[in-house]
């Protein structure tokens, strides 16, 4: 196993004093009342904080904890900025020496600067962070951003264009887990077609070359998931086509098993539940000497949906099983940036579709209610996935009052969230219901899901 690559807490861990970690949780709990916040905190979380396993908490725990230590910020708790978090440096192997792919550029007239997003990165956060009103606006902001420096774009690339891609894809990252795709998708295509005009370019120094290899790469796979979760299923299957030429180019066998793991998950939400094994297996093989067991966990459940969509419940039982075995490994210095994501919860939520494929709908209910109890606060738009998933499991297992109550909980969340994806699950669910429309509880859900 290889050795955690977190750092303790210890600033943390000096604050809880002589309490016990269950002490120091139910503290926790008794703040957040205090100001109106709820959270489930207990002993596994503190340790999870003082591990470092937890390197910044999620909005409603970090209004709590200041709340407790009136003055301090998250920095003196022992806590790293969020975006440092959700975007940390991406763990590469070195590329062979190769000329850019010559993809073809857009009008460069057209995106005259990309070089000063970092320093307009503060504008967006506060955008994001403003709720679900300000999605459009943090879309234009981004927009705008890429397009404020009207200086000549530059013959060949440098660290400052490298870095620009690399904070358009932490952006990006930000924005969709806070409020899903659909608001998001035509303006992050305007960055990425800047990204492999840079890449066209060329670069002055190979390291710099690796860099805007890798970024771009990353871009086309992030758009490529904006385009999949807003429902626009042949551009997302053109863009990860792209970030898996760019992988194979450079030969960067992060990013190949990255793109052949969204490949996957888009197969088998296209109904092609063959090719999404194979594209998983084509994964792993391009994953199995990274380091990462969370990567290969991830690919074995993608490998698992697509036996599932198949009707091979042996096979998909025996993807599962090494699913949880190289889950169980822990995380490691070698997880990609990306794979922020992937934690208990997702696991749970892909467990659950898996055995939904199946017909196994109870069974796939339980999984999905621990997805959307797992899964932290500020990740809105998987709370709203796993929910739904959960809605649409409890009304094939025969709990259509259930199924109501947690239907009603997703269009509290689609306030904020905006997928595609998500609404059409829901939609699902809302067919399934109509038998059951007799009962208040459903009826009420029916009647609020056909006026949103």
């Amino acid at each position: 196993m290889a050795a955690s690559p977190h750092s303790p807490n210890s600033s943390f861990r000096r604050l809880r004093g002589r309490h016990s970690p269950a002490e120091f949780a139910a503290v926790v709990r008794r703040a957040a009342k205090e100001i109106g916040e709820t959270v489930s905190c207990d002993a596994r979380y503190i340790g999870r904080v003082e591990s470092g396993e937890i390197r910044c908490p999620n909005y409603a725990y970090e209004r709590v904890f200041l709340h407790m230590f009136p003055g301090r910020t998250l920095t003196d708790l022992g806590f790293s900025p969020r975006e440092a978090v959700r975007g940390r440096a991406a763990h590469r192997i070195p590329s062979p020496r190769m000329p850019a792919p010559r993809i073809p550029a857009p009008s460069l007239s057209l995106f005259p600067g990309f070089t000063h997003f970092s320093k307009e990165s503060d504008v967006l956060r506060r955008a994001f962070m403003a709720g679900g009103s300000a999605t459009v606006a943090a879309a234009a902001t981004l927009n705008l951003t890429l397009l404020a420096d009207n200086r000549r774009f530059p013959s060949r690339a440098g660290d400052a264009e490298a870095e620009a891609v690399e904070d358009a894809v932490r952006q990006i990252r930000l924005l969709d887990d806070r409020h899903g795709a659909d608001s998001l998708y035509r303006k992050a295509a305007e960055p990425l077609r800047t990204a492999y005009a840079l890449l066209d370019a060329g670069a002055a120094r190979q390291s710099t070359e690796d860099r805007l290899h890798a970024g771009a790469g990353e871009l086309a796979v992030s758009v490529g998931w904006l385009a999949h979760d807003s429902g626009r299923f042949e551009d997302a299957r053109s863009h990860y086509a792209e970030a898996l030429a760019t992988a194979r180019v450079s030969g960067d066998a992060g990013l190949e098993a990255h793109a052949f793991s969204n490949a996957a998950f888009l197969a088998g939400d296209c109904g092609r539940p063959r090719e999404s094994v194979r594209a998983a297996q084509a994964g792993a093989r391009a994953a199995r000497n990274l380091g990462s067991p969370r990567l290969l966990s991830l690919l074995a459940l993608r490998e698992a949906g697509g036996w599932a969509g198949m009707a091979e419940r042996r096979s998909c039982e025996d993807a599962l099983t090494r699913a949880h075995t190289h889950f169980s490994r822990g995380p490691s210095a070698a997880d990609p940036e990306w794979m922020s994501f992937f934690g208990e919860a997702e696991l749970e939520f892909l467990e659950a579709r898996c055995w939904a494929a199946l017909e196994e709908y109870s069974r796939a209910a339980r999984h999905a209610r621990r997805a959307a109890d797992l899964q932290a606060p500020h990740f809105a738009r998987n709370v709203a996935l796993y929910t739904a998933e959960l809605a649409d499991d409890l009304a094939r297992a025969g709990a259509p009052d259930e199924a109501a109550w947690a239907g009603h909980r997703v269009l509290d969340l689609l306030a904020e969230v905006r997928s595609t994806r998500v609404q059409s699950m829901l939609a699902h669910t809302a067919r399934a219901l109509v038998p059951h429309q007799r009962s208040p509880r459903v009826g009420a859900f029916l009647t609020r899901h056909a006026s949103a």
